[in-house]
């Protein structure tokens, strides 16, 4: 088994880095693990699709792409790039304690 600390609390994850429990996931520790991606501050709009995520994983049991993420989050492709340019879900998916989205590389 995988961990990672961050703010010394060890965390299990999988082989690709993403939190192995969504359960173990807070807003502290997304803060934790938006710093470890190079996000700084989260701000409003981070919190939004970081929420968003976690909420349509928990129902539906997969990680939106950015093509929903674009559709259906109230954010737009052009604003996911600029909260999270190196990849909008995946960073996405990481900050909010779900598995990487299927199609992401």
């Amino acid at each position: 088994m995988a961990t990672k600390t961050l703010g010394g609390k060890s965390i299990e994850v999988d082989e690709q880095g993403y939190l192995k429990n969504t359960a173990d996931w807070n807003e502290e520790l997304a803060k934790l693990l938006a710093a470890d991606v190079g996000i700084s501050a989260m701000t409003e709009g981070h919190w939004k699709v970081v929420k968003f995520m976690r909420e349509r994983y928990l129902k539906n049991g997969d990680s939106p792409s950015i093509r929903t993420l674009g559709k259906d989050s109230g954010v737009t492709t052009k604003e996911l790039y600029q909260l999270f340019p190196k990849g909008p879900a995946k960073l996405a998916a990481y900050v909010a304690g779900i598995p990487k989205p299927r199609g992401c590389i």
